[in-house]
């Protein structure tokens, strides 16, 4: 695992590392994964190359089995300085859209997405160091992941923690947000009864907490909305002077030209381009400018 390669290393056990540097990709991937654990006792994981969504410094991933799926489930990844990115994923790992879409077209959408993902995923005392990809992206389905005294850095295109559709039941506790972002800091997609508690997260000018439904992105339906969330004793700073925007539940509302490539069907996003966030919470937030 120390050796460096351009191959990832499957990691279907305990190790600890004992603070030397992982220089390959790591992937945790299926029921054969389950239980696995990384302690890197401080030590960072650089694999060679660029962080892709396809090719992640950290992947968690489903595999497809037969006609159903094979998930790890019970992962911890901890004290490790991850370098590039990490990628929880079900359907639709390494951006394969195919299955997802295909599932997203029947009722039972949500269910059949959280069956297919990883579960339990603890990441505690990690250092996110973004490279330009989304430093962490937990994806459709994923089901209660957790993220603990961890803290987030370098740069991102886009958004530092992505909370991606049917996704449900995160914990985000008492982590450091400290990117430069191109956008918020927290994307919660169409991903429900998350709690962001007690982190604190340094603006620059942008956006907190964004809560919306990606209507109709590749094709593919969302059904559940931005909804049950708690975003409760958390410390916003360099916040925009006009336009905080710490936290805003309904961020979108439609508003894309992507939003009518999901037509067709009587249910979800198909139907109704609106956030439809409802019953979130947030309470007892500091924001300073």
């Amino acid at each position: 695992m120390t050796t460096p390669s351009d191959q990832p290393y499957r990691l279907t056990c305990r190790a600890e590392t004992s603070g030397r540097d992982v220089r390959r990709r790591v992937l945790i991937e299926g029921q054969a994964a389950s239980g696995a654990a990384l302690d890197c006792g401080g030590g960072e994981i650089r694999a060679p190359g660029q962080a892709t969504t396809s090719a992640p410094t950290v992947a968690i991933w489903s595999r497809r089995q037969g006609d159903g799926w094979s998930r790890p489930r019970d992962v911890a990844v901890r004290n490790c300085g991850v370098v590039g990115n990490v990628r929880i994923w079900g359907m639709g790992a390494g951006g394969s859209m195919r299955d997802l879409r295909a599932s997203s077209r029947t009722a039972g959408h949500t269910r059949a997405a959280q069956s297919a993902a990883p579960i339990n995923v603890v990441l505690d005392r990690v250092r996110f160091q973004g490279v330009g990809t989304i430093p962490l992206y937990v994806g459709p389905g994923v089901t209660r992941t957790t993220v603990t005294r961890s803290r987030f850095s370098g740069r991102s295109t886009s958004v530092a923690l992505y909370l991606d559709a049917e996704s449900a039941g995160a914990l985000i506790q008492d982590n450091d947000f400290d990117i430069r972002t191109g956008r918020e800091q927290i994307a919660v997609d169409g991903s429900g009864a998350n709690r962001i508690v007690g982190n604190r997260l340094a603006l620059g000018g942008r956006g907190g907490v964004f809560l919306y439904r990606n209507c109709g992105e590749d094709g593919v339906i969302r059904h559940q909305t931005p909804s049950y969330n708690q975003i409760t004793d958390n410390v916003f700073s360099g916040a925009g002077w006009l336009r905080p925007r710490a936290v805003v539940i309904g961020s979108r509302e439609g508003r894309r030209p992507y939003c009518g490539d999901d037509r067709g069907w009587p249910f979800g996003s198909s139907i109704d381009d609106g956030d439809g966030a409802t019953g979130n919470l947030t309470a007892r937030n500091t924001v300073r400018r």
